[in-house]
């Protein structure tokens, strides 16, 4: 996916305690960057970790397509965006690049699954939810994030 259809990037350091012996990122950590990314990525579109007005999501897939090693001290711009809405899941984007060569890293893809933590079954995405990562993916302003710019 070219990096012209996402409207969201997080930038980070790769940490010396993310690294194997070879100073290359162990692969586990990938979904860990990813997570950051969805965190980054939701609160700026105004949507807090902390809020528990939010609806509760959990991770029902994970996958990542591997490309190049990512290294100690690199910088990365991570970049995500809604690729697929269904009623109770939505599949977020997200590719990691360095962020001097361009370069695409990883490709990972995640579909999330919203659950009512009573009962711990699907329930349909809320309309207010949608909007506010649909205009950030669209770049308008959501407010304290990160989205680019044309």
């Amino acid at each position: 996916m070219p990096r012209s259809t996402f409207r969201f990037c997080h930038r980070f350091r790769v940490r010396y305690s993310e690294v194997d012996p070879q100073a290359v990122v162990f692969n586990a950590r990938y979904l860990d960057y990813a997570d950051l990314t969805v965190v980054e990525y939701w609160r700026a579109a105004g949507i807090r970790p902390d809020d528990r007005s939010w609806p509760e999501f959990h991770v029902a897939r994970a996958a990542v397509d591997y490309r190049r090693p990512i290294r100690t001290d690199e910088l990365i711009d991570a970049y995500a965006r809604v690729e697929r809405f269904g009623t109770a899941s939505m599949t977020i984007a997200i590719e990691l690049h360095g962020a001097d060569a361009k370069d695409l890293r990883a490709e990972i893809a995640l579909v999330y699954v919203c659950v009512d933590l009573a009962d711990g079954r699907s329930r349909p995405i809320p309309d207010s939810f949608r909007a506010r990562l649909a205009a950030l993916d669209r770049g308008d302003d959501c407010g304290e994030g990160e989205a680019l710019s044309d």
